[in-house]
Protein backbone atom coordinates (compact mmCIF):
# COMPACT_ATOMS: atom_id res chain seq x y z
CA UNK A 1 0.00 0.00 0.00
CA UNK A 2 1.21 3.54 -0.72
CA UNK A 3 2.23 6.04 1.96
CA UNK A 4 -1.18 7.74 1.89
CA UNK A 5 -2.89 8.59 5.14
CA UNK A 6 -5.49 6.00 6.14
CA UNK A 7 -9.04 7.02 6.95
CA UNK A 8 -11.19 5.06 9.37
CA UNK A 9 -14.94 4.86 8.85
CA UNK A 10 -17.80 2.85 10.28
CA UNK A 11 -20.40 0.89 8.39
CA UNK A 12 -23.73 -0.36 9.70
CA UNK A 13 -25.05 -3.58 8.16
CA UNK A 14 -27.50 -6.32 9.03
CA UNK A 15 -26.05 -9.07 11.22
CA UNK A 16 -26.72 -11.81 8.61
CA UNK A 17 -25.02 -9.80 5.86
CA UNK A 18 -22.01 -9.13 8.08
CA UNK A 19 -21.67 -12.79 9.06
CA UNK A 20 -21.90 -14.03 5.48
CA UNK A 21 -19.31 -11.44 4.38
CA UNK A 22 -17.03 -12.44 7.27
CA UNK A 23 -17.34 -16.14 6.40
CA UNK A 24 -16.60 -15.50 2.70
CA UNK A 25 -13.51 -13.35 3.27
CA UNK A 26 -12.06 -15.87 5.71
CA UNK A 27 -12.68 -18.66 3.16
CA UNK A 28 -10.88 -16.57 0.52
CA UNK A 29 -7.86 -16.17 2.78
CA UNK A 30 -8.19 -12.54 3.83
CA UNK A 31 -6.48 -11.91 7.14
CA UNK A 32 -8.39 -8.70 7.82
CA UNK A 33 -11.70 -7.12 6.88
CA UNK A 34 -10.12 -3.83 5.79
CA UNK A 35 -8.22 -5.39 2.90
CA UNK A 36 -11.37 -7.17 1.68
CA UNK A 37 -13.30 -3.89 1.72
CA UNK A 38 -10.44 -2.07 -0.06
CA UNK A 39 -10.50 -4.75 -2.80
CA UNK A 40 -14.27 -4.34 -3.21
CA UNK A 41 -13.86 -0.56 -3.46
CA UNK A 42 -11.08 -0.87 -6.07
CA UNK A 43 -13.15 -3.29 -8.17
CA UNK A 44 -16.18 -1.03 -7.99
CA UNK A 45 -14.20 2.06 -9.01
CA UNK A 46 -12.44 0.25 -11.87
CA UNK A 47 -15.78 -0.93 -13.24
CA UNK A 48 -17.33 2.54 -12.93
CA UNK A 49 -14.40 4.18 -14.75
CA UNK A 50 -14.79 1.73 -17.62
CA UNK A 51 -18.52 2.39 -17.93
CA UNK A 52 -17.80 6.11 -18.35
CA UNK A 53 -15.72 5.57 -21.51
CA UNK A 54 -16.74 2.98 -24.11
CA UNK A 55 -13.65 3.82 -26.18
CA UNK A 56 -11.34 2.90 -23.29
CA UNK A 57 -8.90 0.18 -24.35
CA UNK A 58 -9.39 -2.97 -22.32
CA UNK A 59 -8.28 -6.54 -22.12
CA UNK A 60 -10.83 -9.08 -21.01
CA UNK A 61 -11.52 -12.71 -20.49
CA UNK A 62 -14.74 -14.25 -21.70
CA UNK A 63 -15.57 -17.58 -20.11
CA UNK A 64 -18.22 -19.76 -21.76
CA UNK A 65 -19.68 -23.13 -20.87
CA UNK A 66 -21.78 -24.60 -23.64
CA UNK A 67 -23.38 -27.77 -24.95
CA UNK A 68 -21.39 -28.70 -28.03
CA UNK A 69 -24.19 -30.95 -29.27
CA UNK A 70 -26.35 -27.94 -30.09
CA UNK A 71 -26.43 -27.85 -33.86
CA UNK A 72 -23.67 -25.69 -35.36
CA UNK A 73 -22.99 -23.86 -32.08
CA UNK A 74 -19.26 -24.65 -32.08
CA UNK A 75 -19.00 -23.47 -35.68
CA UNK A 76 -20.87 -20.22 -34.94
CA UNK A 77 -18.69 -19.48 -31.90
CA UNK A 78 -15.56 -20.11 -33.98
CA UNK A 79 -16.90 -17.93 -36.79
CA UNK A 80 -17.34 -14.99 -34.41
CA UNK A 81 -13.77 -15.44 -33.24
CA UNK A 82 -12.54 -15.41 -36.83
CA UNK A 83 -14.65 -12.33 -37.61
CA UNK A 84 -12.85 -10.57 -34.73
CA UNK A 85 -9.37 -12.03 -35.13
CA UNK A 86 -7.76 -8.64 -34.37
CA UNK A 87 -9.45 -8.56 -30.96
CA UNK A 88 -9.40 -12.25 -29.98
CA UNK A 89 -5.85 -12.75 -28.75
CA UNK A 90 -6.08 -16.32 -27.49
CA UNK A 91 -8.56 -19.12 -26.80
CA UNK A 92 -8.47 -22.08 -24.44
CA UNK A 93 -10.87 -24.93 -25.16
CA UNK A 94 -11.56 -27.68 -22.60
CA UNK A 95 -13.84 -30.73 -22.95
CA UNK A 96 -15.67 -30.95 -19.61
CA UNK A 97 -17.65 -34.10 -20.32
CA UNK A 98 -19.42 -35.86 -23.19
CA UNK A 99 -21.77 -32.88 -23.73
CA UNK A 100 -20.11 -29.73 -22.42
CA UNK A 101 -17.15 -27.57 -23.35
CA UNK A 102 -15.52 -24.61 -21.63
CA UNK A 103 -13.86 -21.86 -23.60
CA UNK A 104 -11.88 -18.96 -22.23
CA UNK A 105 -11.09 -16.18 -24.68
CA UNK A 106 -8.67 -13.31 -24.16
CA UNK A 107 -10.07 -10.29 -25.98
CA UNK A 108 -8.40 -6.90 -26.43
CA UNK A 109 -9.88 -3.70 -27.86
CA UNK A 110 -12.24 -0.89 -26.97
CA UNK A 111 -14.68 -1.64 -24.17
CA UNK A 112 -17.57 -1.33 -26.59
CA UNK A 113 -16.05 -3.77 -29.11
CA UNK A 114 -15.14 -6.31 -26.41
CA UNK A 115 -18.67 -6.12 -24.97
CA UNK A 116 -20.21 -6.58 -28.44
CA UNK A 117 -18.13 -9.70 -29.11
CA UNK A 118 -19.03 -11.12 -25.70
CA UNK A 119 -22.69 -10.30 -26.21
CA UNK A 120 -22.80 -12.12 -29.55
CA UNK A 121 -21.34 -15.25 -27.99
CA UNK A 122 -23.22 -15.19 -24.68
CA UNK A 123 -26.61 -14.81 -26.36
CA UNK A 124 -26.32 -17.96 -28.48
CA UNK A 125 -28.68 -20.85 -27.84
CA UNK A 126 -26.71 -23.59 -26.11
CA UNK A 127 -24.41 -21.31 -24.14
CA UNK A 128 -25.25 -22.36 -20.60
CA UNK A 129 -23.11 -19.91 -18.66
CA UNK A 130 -20.78 -17.08 -19.45
CA UNK A 131 -19.01 -14.15 -17.91
CA UNK A 132 -16.95 -11.26 -19.25
CA UNK A 133 -14.32 -9.68 -17.04
CA UNK A 134 -12.52 -6.57 -18.32
CA UNK A 135 -9.63 -4.49 -17.10
CA UNK A 136 -8.74 -1.07 -18.51
CA UNK A 137 -5.35 -0.56 -20.11
CA UNK A 138 -3.27 2.51 -19.30
CA UNK A 139 -2.72 4.84 -22.21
Amino acid sequence: MSEQKLIRFGVSVEKDLFQEFENRIVAKGYTNRSEAIRDLMRDFLLEERLIENEEQQVVGTLTLVYNHHIRELSDRLTEIQHDHYHEVVSTLHVHLDALHCLEVLVIKGSLLEVQLIAGKMLSMKGVLHGKLLTVGLSE
